[in-house]
């Protein structure tokens, strides 16, 4: 027999015999029917027992039920109905015609009842995982009527649980993760198993928990089932993961017990607990002088069994580099040192260097210090042809505006660097000198001024000299030279701005007319300061007077209030205005004054000679009003005239005088021809969306009518007079209708005859046959007869 079997079947004897001792006594007792009082558990009925006929008491007794709950086996299959217990009331003596009914869950279907005995069996087999108890109610009812003889009473029976569920891992497989190097007893992780048997009921789901696989790395608590650490010492870098197999078993562990399994992946995390190494102690390279700075002339590498954070590192260094012309910085991708460049080589000062690089990790365990390693880093400097030197990058000279052609600006000054120590060659990148405004000496590197300068057009001026190698002409250097003009006073002064000034005739004497300023292109170190006074000839100007302002401005004032704009409507006054420039410079400037009409409050109103032009009094704004009615009357008047001319001769389209004359020489719109007047439908009627208009042309030529021949005075010959006057229209050109262009090449469309014109006809008469007409309808029956007989008489 199988293991399962024995189990299986030694868990249904155990599971039996707990059943008949729990349950049998209080399930299989009889009632006592010898004693006027029925053994009462619950319920009520109306009993009469132990008392002769003659002598019949009624009392109320309870119903005799010996049971509260039942229980019975799961899992179960034998060949006959199991038994699960037996109803029994004190209704049940001698000959009494009664019987038991059960009502509830699974009655009828999962447990039945005899109905003489009240034996209630199991017919089908059961799960307590399923369905753990189900309620019942049993009854006592006269068997011949059905008629109840007691109240229903409800009752339960349990599911007997065996141990039939093996423990599952719902969760599982289960993956965890511990730092390497933990101590013995350091949780990792827990698991957890489930049992569907009964907790309450025996040890079914009592679990137990054990390692299968992964000892001695790890043990588990057989309670709580958390796994642990229990070997010390354990190595990421020589294993990382490790496969742990955990079994749960039921029953306690014992023998019997059934059992599941799960896996546990467990992965060593990383700890900083290796040093970078540097792959070689010693580092030797070549780097040439002219490398640029920046850029990388070697690289390092230090290697760390760490990963992670735990492996980068930062590079130094530490010993040999007392000029700072190197560093080392760390490769984010590669974990690299690159050795660059902070500083240029110098083949001919330093050949040779040795440094001491160290690599450090950037983090560290607490507790532990910092991991390092060290290494030697030997650079031997490549000599190379290095373009000139210019002893300054920038050069800044000084010139004034007013020096001579060829005088010395300054010089610049460069040197070859290498051992050869070239002769070196200046030049000016005329692209910095499109005006050519200097040289240079390309021996010595003297600037020189080619050409005048004037200050206040260009205040610097900024050059680039090449420095050239006589022996390598691709050795080029680039310095600038920023030149600044410096100032002379050139500039006379002048006024700031085109002043005119208005002076009231009704003002006050000492009013103040203008105010005066002067501007100079020059820029003295020390500032402007100018001079103003009125020109010799008008010290004694009785008119007008000036006055400093102490800011370099003036005040022009008026000496009298007498002015007038009969007399003199405008004054022109000329100031001179003198810097303080070596040696210093003076200019003319007139002010021009305007006598003008002045409110009260001093407002200028008006500055014409109105007393000249309107002697009566009028102000220039009703002027202005006058002239502008003028204006307006000669409008409405040329309006009118024109409006009153006779029409003109071109005549309109809904005039058109081509309606009125009938022409049988066309052949008309077809069908659609329905008005005969209509000049529309000639034109065509694909084209009336896009109309084109009648394009009537007025002749230049002036055409003069001959003098009509008048009658005699003793009649009036009307024929003829009409035929003369219908000659002069047709030959007229400038009589309308002028000459239009009209197109006839649309011969409508609609008919079912189609066209009758021969003009599309690609053959003669000869090759048409005009059967076809006799089917056109009664219009056109004699015209088929007659082109019909027509032919037959050219046969003929």
């Amino acid at each position: 027999m199988p293991k399962r079997s024995e189990e299986m079947l030694m868990d249904l004897w155990m599971s039996l015999l707990l059943l008949w001792i729990t349950c049998v006594p209080c399930v299989c007792m009889t009632p006592i029917i010898g004693q006027s009082k029925s053994t009462q558990t619950g319920g009520s009925a109306v009993v009469a027992s132990g008392l002769g006929e003659g002598q019949r008491l009624l009392s109320r007794a309870k119903r005799g039920w010996v049971w509260n709950q039942m229980f019975v086996l799961e899992e179960f299959s034998g060949p006959d109905p199991i038994l699960v217990g037996r109803l029994h009331t004190d209704l049940d003596v001698g000959g009494k015609n009664i019987k038991y009914v059960l009502a509830g869950e699974g009655a009828g279907t999962i447990f039945a009842i005899n109905e003489l005995t009240g034996d209630i069996h199991a017919m089908k087999r059961l799960d307590r995982e399923e369905k753990a108890e189900y309620t019942l109610t049993a009854q006592v009812v006269n068997a011949d009527t059905d008629e109840p003889l007691e109240p229903p009473s409800e009752f339960i029976i349990k599911v007997q649980d065996i141990n039939d569920n093996p423990p599952q891992f719902i969760e599982g497989p289960y993956r965890a993760s511990v730092p390497e190097m933990s101590a013995v007893g350091t949780p990792v992780t827990r698991v957890t198993a489930t049992d569907a048997d009964d907790p309450v009921y025996g040890n079914s789901a009592k679990l137990v928990y054990s390692i299968l696989e992964g000892q001695p790395y790890f043990s588990i608590d057989p309670n709580s089932a958390t796994i642990k650490v229990a070997l010390h010492g354990m190595d990421r870098e020589m294993r990382e993961e490790y496969l742990v197999v955990i079994q749960a078993k039921d029953m306690g562990g014992h023998m019997g017990g059934l059992s599941g399994t799960t896996t546990v992946t467990v992965t060593l995390t990383d700890i900083n607990d290796n040093p970078p190494k540097f792959s070689k102690s010693l580092y030797e390279f070549v780097i040439p002088e002219d490398l640029p700075i920046g850029k990388m002339g070697g690289k390092v590498k230090a290697n760390d069994r760490d990963v992670g954070e735990n492996s980068k590192s930062t590079y130094s260094i530490v010993e040999g580099d007392e000029q700072g012309l190197f560093e080392i910085v760390t490769d984010g991708q590669t974990q690299e040192g690159m050795l660059r460049l902070k500083r240029p080589l110098d083949f001919e000062s330093k050949r040779a260097f040795t440094l001491k690089v160290e690599a450090t990790n950037i983090r560290s365990e607490p507790g532990n210090g910092p991991f390092k390693d060290t290494a030697t880093v030997k650079i031997v400097v490549d000599d190379s042809d290095e373009p000139p030197i210019f002893t300054k990058p920038v050069y800044q000279l000084e010139v004034n505006e007013n020096a001579p052609i060829n005088t010395v600006i300054g010089s610049v000054n460069a040197r070859d660097p290498d051992s050869s120590a070239s002769m070196v060659r200046y030049f000016i990148d005329r692209h910095t000198d499109l005006e050519r405004q200097f040289n240079i000496n390309v021996d010595d590197g003297k600037i020189t001024l080619a050409k005048p300068l004037d200050r206040e057009t260009d205040m610097w001026h900024n050059i680039t000299v090449t420095a050239t190698e006589v022996r390598n002409h691709s050795q080029i250097s680039r310095a600038i030279v920023a030149i600044r003009v410096m100032d002379i006073n050139d500039n006379a002064p002048e006024f700031a701005t085109e002043y005119e000034a208005f002076l009231c005739e009704n003002g006050k004497p000492g009013q103040m007319i203008q105010t005066v300023s002067a501007v100079d292109k020059d820029d003295p170190i020390e500032g402007h300061y100018f001079d103003y006074r009125l020109v010799p000839e008008m010290l004694n100007n009785p008119n007008f007077t000036i006055k400093n302002n102490q800011d370099n401005s003036i005040s022009v004032l008026a000496k009298h209030n007498t002015f007038r704009r009969q007399k003199q409507e405008m004054y022109f006054l000329p100031i001179i205005v003198t810097d303080n420039g070596s040696p210093p410079m003076s200019s003319t400037n007139t002010l021009t004054i305007r006598v003008c009409g002045c409110s009260k409050d001093g407002i200028v109103q008006s500055c014409n000679v109105e007393a000249y032009v309107l002697p009566i009094g009028l102000s220039m704004g009703a002027l202005i009003a006058i002239l502008a009615c003028i204006i307006l009357l000669l409008v409405v008047l040329f309006v009118t005239l024109r409006r009153h001319k006779n029409e003109p001769l071109i005549i309109k389209d809904d005039e058109d005088v081509r309606e009125n004359i009938i022409r049988y020489d066309d052949e008309g719109g077809g069908e659609e021809d329905t008005e005969a007047f209509d000049i529309a439908t000639l034109q065509n009627p694909d084209g009336i969306n896009g109309y084109l208009p009648r394009k009537d042309i007025k002749p230049d030529l002036q055409f003069m009518p001959r003098a009509g021949q008048h009658s005699g005075p003793n009649g009036v010959d009307v024929d003829e007079f009409i035929n003369v006057r219908l000659h002069e229209a047709d030959n007229d050109p400038t009589a309308p209708p002028y000459d239009s262009i009209q197109i006839y090449g649309y011969e409508g469309r609609g008919s079912i005859a189609g066209s009758l014109s021969s003009l599309e006809t690609a053959s003669s008469d000869s090759d048409q046959n005009y059967d076809y007409l006799r089917e056109w309808g009664p219009r056109f029956r004699r015209l088929g007869e007659l082109y019909s007989v027509g032919e037959s008489d050219r046969e003929t």
